[in-house]
């Protein structure tokens, strides 16, 4: 039987990536990543070894790490993921930071996340903030289910999960801040038919001809649900930005910006409600 260090080795040449096969050994050992150091020359038993073999593969034929583990990290947070929800991206925390910054640190506060999927916005924001109240929806009740689970296993208790569009389960409730990783791609874009994506729901992933349909519903929208002087702020494109703020400034939004990501991409817009 083949050493860890071996079957690492193997698996790297296979996939192309090191952080690949070391994420999917752990996970057919059921051991945490620094027993890979410690046990390097340690032979596999064959039950363990066909287990890993069979994880390579389907990483090989395509199918993205965190579906295969069924985990995802973000934030602070190690979150369950599924075929029904988006994989959390580090690039998403950008949002998360942006809300945080206006939220009071031991107030009371109302937050929505729009299209939550794992929770992983939601759950990072009221981890934080332990006296906001944060609401999540979701069109999809798998997903729901998913970041209720999320939330439980965190022991994160100021959460509300509510299956609807968008806004529909809202009715009148207003917030101090909406936040969304809403779907921003085009929808023939040749990206969804490439790697992670192929996989991931494209309900959560394409949004019309210029990818901007759900943003646009989503801030045309909300003046009904923030309070005065709440913010809205939403995750697009890299190539969105500019488009993003002419929609919030012509709906009426001041003190519009974008804030870009680490690799200097636009990420977020965000606007401030004053009626």
């Amino acid at each position: 039987m083949p050493k860890v260090r071996e079957a690492l080795m193997v698996a790297t040449q296979q996939l192309g990536d090191r952080v690949d096969a070391e994420v999917l050994l752990v996970h057919a050992l059921k051991k945490p990543r620094s027993w890979l150091i410690a046990h390097a020359d340690d032979a596999l038993s064959v039950a363990d070894a066909s287990a890993y073999n069979a994880l390579v593969e389907r990483r090989a034929n395509g199918e993205p790490v965190a579906y295969i583990t069924g985990q995802r990290g973000f934030w602070s947070l190690d979150l369950e993921v599924t075929p029904a929800t988006l994989i959390p991206r580090p690039e998403t925390e950008l949002l998360v930071e942006l809300a945080l910054e206006r939220l009071p640190p031991d107030e009371p506060a109302r937050v929505l996340d729009l299209g939550t999927g794992s929770g992983a916005i939601a759950l990072a924001i009221a981890s934080e903030r332990p006296q906001v109240q944060v609401t999540a929806t979701d069109a999809s009740q798998d997903a729901l289910v998913v970041a209720q689970r999320n939330a439980r296993r965190h022991n994160i208790a100021n959460t509300d999960f509510l299956h609807g569009d968008w806004y529909a389960p809202l009715n009148e409730q207003r917030f101090d801040v909406i936040v969304s990783n809403p779907p921003y791609i085009e929808n023939d874009d040749p990206h969804l038919k490439q790697g992670d994506l192929r996989y991931e729901p494209i309900s959560a992933l394409a949004s019309g001809v210029d990818g901007l349909d759900d943003i646009r519903r989503i801030a045309r929208e909300a003046p009904a649900h923030l309070a005065q002087g709440g913010w809205l702020m939403f995750e697009h494109g890299w190539n969105q930005g500019h488009a993003a703020r002419l929609l919030l400034g012509g709906l009426g939004f001041v003190d519009v910006f974008t804030a870009q990501d680490m690799e200097q991409r636009d990420r977020v817009t965000a606007g401030k409600f004053i009626s």
